[in-house]
């Protein structure tokens, strides 16, 4: 952590299918020869063995595109990651589709960190990304 190096943060859930976020982000890290992180932000009042197997396969998926996994507790998990994406000089991250409710983690997220590209992947392998770059006239 702390690293100058920038960084792609791939923001899962515990669900199996978010293996396409990491390989997602694993491909922009690549791109932008950049670090790779992979974030999951669970609600500590969560019965965790009901979503184990979930998070050793996608700790699994993490390892294989080179990446740690970090596994966060906090009831506000936009505040979390935005914290931790900074901390590893994030300039991207990358995540599900979101549900389009103000309240939803992609809105949350993008209001406290709006310098921070966010890319999304939907179920179908699609990937689309709201570039903040050339806000920066980067």
């Amino acid at each position: 952590m702390f690293g100058n190096q920038p960084s792609v943060i791939a923001c899962v859930t515990s669900q199996y299918e978010c293996d396409r976020i990491i390989e997602a982000a694993e491909q922009l890290a690549a791109e932008h020869d950049c670090e790779l992180h992979v974030l999951s932000v669970l609600m500590p009042t969560e019965n965790y063995a009901l979503i184990s197997d979930q998070l050793e396969y996608l700790n699994r998926v993490s390892k294989r595109a080179g990446a740690d996994m970090t596994v966060i507790f906090s009831s506000n998990a936009p505040k979390a990651a935005v914290k931790f994406a900074k901390e590893n000089d994030a300039f991207q991250i990358v995540a599900g589709i979101h549900d389009g409710g103000k309240e939803s983690f992609l809105v949350r997220f993008n209001e406290l960190a709006p310098m921070i590209s966010i890319t999304m992947v939907d179920k179908n392998r699609n990937v689309y990304t709201m570039d903040v770059r050339e806000r920066r006239g980067v």
